[in-house]
Order: structure tokens, then sequence, then C-alpha cells
């Protein structure tokens, strides 16, 4: 039953798996896009080990994420719950950015087990209010219409869905003169008369989507005044008194329409010498109207804005003012203008070409990285443009250039190597350095940062891992000097477009953390009970090795299991070796020993080279030596007792869910071990009723006929076996004074042949028994039942004759034939009477 019950606990043991301590992950979550900072999105709990009294070591930290992000992070619940949040740097756009994320969430208890583990998060769409695109987005939009114009689009709207649907545009108020289409064209309905309607309008331009979410923008609209109404008397009737002074009535504009074209004026003058019934006389006057210099020169825009790259060389033209200016003025000696007066704050590094072109050009350099230019980016520059015909009319243009920045520097390292030098005893997660780079570009641009080559091992794809945004390089694993000594990898610095790397080294420094590993481990022998002290029992030595300590370094010493100190190691320090020594005879007769069994725990120091006070502070590795040694009995000493001992041998497996044929092995491997369990319990159950069979039952009729019966003391009955087995050790039986050979691995013994009569030496042990006639009954019954057939016919016809007492002599003479019997047939082992 035992048998079965540790075959249970090791099947389970071989097909379980590895305890993790992020319980709940991995997993996968959802986030809603546009979600607020410290929303939480998922929850989990660690486990730590039953030993780990204070809990986690390093907390749950997210090391790495694919696509790389900083959106989320982790958040103490309190004990051993986390929670995973969000952190709104930056704030998760479905349309903009990816829609799932993977966390890789690391964690150590204190014992030092570890956990790396993904919940996977994806981002869901959120139905998001339309957005308008252009100059309606960014300020109120003015529209100008001149009056009489005929109905017509006047502007059309731009607006987009982030979730791309279709929008829907509209118009309020409703009873306004306008329209808007499906497209978001705006159409005037009507043709505006300054003088009857509204000078201006205000419409609220309103898009939505199909589920209604909408977004609103004014637009105004501004009815412009033209001359379109000839003027008229406002008194019907007046009488004027004619002195022949013909005057100007009104402003004449030489260079509007139709003077503009056809300069003169022609009148039909009308003279009468009376009101009513006179003689009356025309002409004609024709009147030359001349053009005089009324009219300033004028820009359209009057704003220019203008973007250059900041690495444009000088001497590049960026724009003719004289194409967008003029002056209305009809003749050429008053429309006649040039540029002048160029000023504005960094003005020196442009100026006009001439001053009659007009052209623009660059002079200077414009570098955002030069300390002598702190960073400006836009430069407001002013231009006069100005008749050259008295009075000399004017007006100032207005120029904004904007300096667009270029990435013209690699990010650069502070130096170009990195060296960390690292214990390997250092934890998991720990940070060991930060690299850092710069970017000279102006303005300051992100630098990210991360591993591009190197970094891992055999048993580690990332052995490191480093801050995208900050350069802190963390390890993921424990580092292992006998294995790696030094690991060299490469970090990137990237801008977005241009990178540069750097070496890093990490120096592993040594520490004593591997303890001292021996061959075997674990032995188990027998050993005679009169085993000479100071012998090498068995011929066992241990030999051990250290993969960061000198074998002078060696100490060993048994700890556990010496009772009554009967063994020692030698050498005790400063070898690779050790021999088990026999240091103290054994004692079982005056009760000093007890034990037949010694179950010894060797241990294994690398300390001896330290002095007492080093051992306080150095740290010190113990390997462990398990020794069973179990005492044989000489073949006369009697116990009362059968030892025994019991090797339990616990292993434990790691099973991969790849590695399908595990649990088959594992299954056949359990039932040849069952086979194997059942056959041993057979075989035990034949032997023991071969060697035990019930008593009273090997003859029914004694062969020699017992006096009354008497209590006497039972003699020794010795009983031999044969065994294939390599004798290698002899000693003298106390009692009998005899030689017999032993085996001192498994404790098998039989007779040492020899020459010298047995009479003499069964005499003395025959005779003390002469008078134990009940007792030897049983025995020459069993002595009997083991004669040749001829034998036991003659033992039969003596048994018919009268029954006489036999004498001490017969009995001796009988107990000595049977001796020669049984050494001649090669038996090999003794036993005591009364065992198993």
């Amino acid at each position: 039953m035992k048998s079965i019950l540790l075959f249970l606990i090791l099947l389970g043991v071989v097909s379980g798996r590895k305890t993790q301590l992020l319980k709940g992950l991995p997993a996968t979550s959802t986030v809603e896009e546009n979600t607020a900072a410290g929303v939480s999105v998922y929850d989990f709990n660690v486990t730590v080990s039953p030993s780990s009294s204070e809990g986690v070591a390093i907390l749950p930290t997210i090391v790495n994420s694919n696509p790389l992000t900083e959106a989320f992070d982790i958040e103490s619940k309190g004990g051993l719950e986390y929670r995973v949040v969000t952190t709104g740097n930056p704030v998760l756009d479905y349309e903009t950015m990816p829609k799932s994320f993977d966390l890789q969430i690391f964690v150590e208890d204190t014992t030092g087990r570890t956990d790396l583990n993904i919940l996977t998060i994806r981002v869901t769409d959120k139905n998001e209010h339309p957005v308008f695109r252009g100059n309606v987005a960014i300020q109120t939009l003015m529209i100008y219409v001149l009056e009489g114009t005929h109905p017509e689009r006047i502007y059309q709207v731009d607006a987009v869905d982030p979730e791309n649907e279709k929008l829907k545009y509209s118009l309020l108020p409703t009873t306004v003169p306008f329209l808007i289409t499906e497209s978001g064209a705006i159409f005037s309905t009507k043709e505006f008369d300054y003088e009857k309607d509204p000078h201006c309008y205000f419409l609220n331009v309103t898009v939505a989507d199909l589920d209604g979410l909408n977004s609103t923008k004014t637009v105004n609209v501004n009815i412009i005044n033209i001359n379109d109404e000839r003027p008229y008397f406002t008194i019907k009737q007046r009488i004027y008194r004619t002195t022949g002074v013909l005057q100007v009535t009104g402003r004449i504009d030489r260079d509007a329409l139709p003077l503009r074209l056809h300069p003169s004026i022609s009148l039909i003058v009308r003279v009468e010498d009376s009101p009513s019934n006179g003689h009356a006389s025309e002409m004609e006057i024709t009147i030359i109207i001349d053009d005089i210099n009324d009219n300033p020169p004028e820009c359209s825009p009057s704003a220019f804005r203008k973007e250059v790259n900041e690495n444009t060389a000088p001497g590049t033209f960026l724009i003719d003012l004289r194409n967008y200016c003029k002056d209305i003025d009809v003749d050429p000696s008053n429309n006649q203008f040039n540029f002048t007066g160029l000023s504005g704050f960094g003005s020196n590094n442009f100026t006009l070409d001439s001053t009659v072109s007009g052209r623009l050009v660059m002079t200077g350099s414009v570098d955002l990285e030069n300390p002598a230019n702190p960073g400006i980016e836009v430069y407001t520059l002013t231009v006069r443009v100005q008749d050259i015909a008295h009075p000399n009319y004017s007006n100032i243009i207005y120029i904004y250039i904007r300096i667009k920045p270029v990435n013209e520097f690699f990010p650069v390292f502070s130096t170009s190597s990195y060296v960390f030098n690292v214990s390997e005893i250092t934890k998991a997660g720990s940070s060991i350095g930060r690299v850092h780079a710069i970017d000279k570009d102006w303005p300051p641009t992100i630098i990210t940062y991360s591993i591009v080559a190197g970094g891992g091992t055999r048993d580690y794809t990332n052995i490191f891992w480093i801050s995208s945004t900050k350069g802190d390089v963390r390890i993921l694993a424990r580092l292992d000097y006998e294995t790696t000594q030094k690991h060299i990898f490469a970090v990137q610095a990237s801008d977005q477009e241009k990178f540069t790397t750097a070496s890093v080294t990490v120096n592993v420094l040594e520490v004593n953390d591997e303890e001292p590993v021996c061959s075997p481990n674990f032995y188990s022998f027998q050993i005679p009970v009169s085993l000479a002290v100071g012998t090498n029992i068995n011929g066992f030595r241990i030999e051990c090795q250290d993969r960061d300590s000198d074998p002078r370094s060696f100490r060993y010493f048994i700890n556990e299991g010496n009772e009554n100190n009967h063994f020692t190691l030698s050498p005790s320090a400063g070898s690779n070796t050790s021999r088990l020594i026999l240091a103290s005879r054994f004692d079982y007769e005056s009760g000093f020993d007890t034990s037949w069994i010694y179950n010894l725990r060797v241990y294994v120091t690398d300390d001896n080279l330290l002095s007492v006070r080093d051992k306080t502070i150095h740290l010190i590795e113990t390997g462990t030596v398990t020794l069973s040694i179990r005492v044989i009995p000489n073949p006369t000493t009697a116990i009362t007792t059968t030892p025994g001992f019991t090797v339990v041998t616990r292993r434990e497996n790691l099973y991969s869910a790849s590695a399908w044929y595990v649990p088959f092995v594992v299954t056949l491997g359990s039932l040849l071990l069952l086979g194997m369990l059942g056959f041993l319990g057979f075989l035990l159950v034949t032997w023991l009723r071969t060697c035990c069979p019930p008593a009273g039952r090997a003859h029914r009729t004694p062969l020699i006929n017992a006096p009354e019966k008497k209590k006497h003391k039972k003699d020794v009955v010795v009983t031999m076996t044969k065994l294939n087995t390599i004798f290698d050790g002899e000693a003298r039986d106390p009692v009998t004074g005899r030689m017999y050979e032993f085996n001192t691995r498994s404790g098998a013994r039989r007779w040492k042949k020899s020459n010298e009569p047995l009479q003499s030496m069964l005499a003395g042990q025959v005779t003390p028994s002469a008078t134990d006639n009940s007792g030897q009954g049983t025995d020459r019954a069993e002595a009997a039942s083991k004669k040749e057939p001829s034998e036991k016919r003659k033992e039969l016809t003596a048994a018919t004759k009268p029954a006489t007492k036999p004498s001490a002599d017969q009995d001796g003479l009988r107990l000595q034939k049977q001796k020669e019997e049984s050494e001649g047939r090669g038996l090999s082992s003794v036993a005591p009477q009364g065992r198993n």
C-alpha cells in the first residue's frame, strides 16, 4: 500500500505544472478609446510561496509592451491584489493608434521565484463627434457677398467623422436666404440689395453622423454695398439763375468706368433770353478729365505667409510682391510704385532684390540651433509699397515667415560605450544602469531607446530590458558568472527619423553563490559489526566540485545521524576528496549501541579558507551528501528485531504542454513499475512461506520418542544459504572459534574452508545442550527432513524399535554429522534462529 501511495504522489509531481505567481494571467481585456486616466482595465492577484514571509520582493511591473506604449500602469488595490489602469499619456485613440497592446508583467516574491506573463488589452471603438476642418474649424468664418450677385455657391464646408461614417449637414435659422447641400456646400438663394436687405446674416452650420452626434460652427455672411443707384433730387422744383459759369456738382472719378475708358464728358448748354416764349441757343461743350494721383497702391492679399526650412541656402527666392500689388490710377505717371522699408525682427536675414521688383530673397542662413538665434520660429517683416508720384500714397505689407525645423542631427549618446558591473546575485527586475542621448535639433525631439542586438542567452531571448523614454536598463533574469562572465548588447537612440547606437557591456561580478556538488550525493552500503577502527569503510570516498570556489576551501563534517560518533571523514578539509573512516568500534552487547542503521547527513562547505571574522560577512554555500549505513551482526550475534530502512526519492518534473510524449512515457513507466512491485510482492510471499513453514506440520510423528516435556534453553541452529557472492573479508566467530568469510558490501557470510577437524570444535557446543530433549526433537526432525531418502528409511526402521533415551554423545555425533553435510553442500551464509 505504501508503494502504491508513493507511486501516486510521484505521478502527480511528474504530471503537475509549475505554480504561477500571477493569478489571472495570461488574459485578455478591453478598454474604450478616449478613456480618462486612472480607469481600471483589468484586476489580478499575486500568489506567493508559503515560505515567503514578506510577500512580494518586486511589485508587478510592466517591463515591456508590444507595441511600445506608456498608456498603462499597475496600481495596488491592497494586499496582493493589483489592477492595470490607464495613464492618459497618451489618450487611447482607436482611429490613429494600434488596436491591441500586449503587456508583459513581471513579479518576484521574497524566495526568489519569478513569473512573467502577458495581458492583452484591446482598444474598442467609440462613436465620436464629427470634426470641422479648414478655417471654419479654428475661427468664426467671415464671408463677403456683393449685392446684386446672382444666387451661387458662396462656401464649401469641410468636416470629417473619425469613424468614417456618412455625415449630414443642416443650416439654422431656416428663414435666411441660404441653403446647404448634403456635400456641405452653402448657396445663396437670392440677389441681395444692400439698400433693402440686412447687411449681415449669422448662419449656424451643424454636421451630424448617423447616430446623431453633431458639431456646430458659426458663419457670418456680410453683404457688400456697390454703387448701383442713381442719385435723385429730394426737392422737385428749384429756380436757378443763369450765370454762365459751369461748375462741377460732384466728385469725378477718372479711374472708374466709364471715364477710365473714355476720359471726356460732353455737355449741351442751352441759353434762353426768356423763361418762356423767348429765343434760345445751344452749344456742346466737351470736358476732358485729367488723371491725378489720388489712389495709393494696394496689394491683395495685404499679408503674406511663407514657410521656409531652417537649412534653406542664402540667395533663395521667397516671394515676388509685385505680382500681388497694383495702383488703379490711369495715368502711368500716377500708377508707378516701388517697395521700400523692409524691417522687422530678423529682417537682416532677408532683403528685397530691388525696390522695383519687390522680390524677397533670403540673405542669411536661419539655424534654429544657433545660440545667437534663440529658437525663433516666426519672423514678422513689413514692407512699404509707395507711389512714385506726389503725394506718394503708400500702404504696408505684412510678411510672416515661419522657419520649419529640419531634423539635421543624429542623437548622440553621452559615451560611445557603457560598462555596467553587476553582481551575479542581483535580483531580476533590478536597475543596473542608465544610458542617455541628446539631440541638438530645435525644438527638442523625443528620443526613444531600444535594444537592437544582443541582450539574450540560450535560455532567455531577452535577459535585459530598457525603458523606452528614460534609458533605464534592467535585468529580467538572474545573471550567472559561471555561465557567462560578460554580456554585450547594442542600444539604439532614435528621434523617429535618425538613430544612433552604443555598446553596453555588462560585467558579471563573481559571488560565492554556487554550492559544492559531490558525487555520489547518496550512497547506501553495509558493514560488519566487527570492522576494525580506522578502516576506510568499503573504500568509499566522495569527490566534490564547486563552480566558484577552490577545492582547498572545502570543509567536511557529519551534521546528522552520527550516533556515538562512530564515523568520521578524512581529510576533513582542504581537498576535493574525502573518505569515510570508522572512528570507534560498535558495542551492542553492553547496550551502548542500539541502532543498526545510520543515516548520515554529510555537509560540505566552502569556508575553509575564511577567517572566523570573514565567515560572518561572506557568503557561504553548503552541499550535502546522504549516506545510509547498515551494520551487519556476526553470524552468532542474536538480535531481537529486524532492522530495516526505506529510501524515498522525490523527483519533480516540469511538464511542457508541447512535449506530448511525456505523459505517454510516464504512464507506460508507471504500469511497468506496478507490475514490478506486484512481482516482488509475489516473490516475498513465496520466500516467507519457504523460510517460515507452519510449526508442527513438517512431520506428524516425531522420529524419536521424546520423554516428558521440560523447558530448557534452546541451542543455536545454523542455517546456510548458497549465494553467488564475492567474499572480500574474513573474521573469527567468537562462539565456535571458526573463521568465516563475509562480503563488505552486502554483509553475506560463509564458513571458511579449513582442514581442522570439526569434532573438537563442536564438542563444547553440543555438551551444554545434551539434556534438552524436547527442544532438539524438532531440530532433529528438520535435519532429518533434509537427508537422503535412504537415510530416512533407516531412521524409520529404527523408529519401530523400542524407544530409548539417546545419550549426550549420540546427540553430539548427530549434530556433528549434520554440520558436515551442510558444509559439504557449500552453504555460504548464516542467520540467527528466529529471523526471517
